[in-house]
């Protein structure tokens, strides 16, 4: 995958600069503690499923050729401390048949980022 580049940005209290290829985009927290300049760090983890879910579903839809306008999906998310919970809702729009919105649904937990959360994490810190 591609190297991402955070490092603070030029104003703001802890906003930050994401570099990602040629692009780059802000992120923030919502004040009191950031200036809620850009989506915060669960806001872009929330997301990254959120968009995954949108663009697998949308992609088996456009090879099979079915009618599918949109999907809409919205994430939310509780957590405790062993547990974190996020909640996905999915619109098909479209004149589908329930055979083929099941079938979409079944689609949405085979994107990639879906699979990446039921995966066990390893990260790894070094000082440059």
């Amino acid at each position: 995958s591609d190297l991402i580049k955070v490092h603070k940005a030029a104003d703001g209290k802890i906003t930050q600069v994401v570099e990602y290829g040629m692009r780059q985009f802000i992120a923030d927290e919502p004040p009191p503690v950031g200036e809620g300049s850009g989506p915060s760090p669960h806001d872009l983890l929330d997301s990254a499923l959120g968009v995954c879910t949108a663009m697998t579903v949308m992609l088996v839809a456009q090879r099979k050729q079915w009618p599918l306008e949109d999907v809409r999906v919205e994430i939310t998310h509780d957590e405790d401390d062993k547990t974190y919970r996020l909640a996905r809702k999915i619109e098909l729009v479209g004149t589908l048949t329930e055979e083929q919105r099941q079938y979409l649904l079944g689609i949405a937990n085979k994107c990639p980022i879906h699979r990446a959360l039921h995966k066990t994490f390893e990260i790894s810190s070094a000082l440059v």
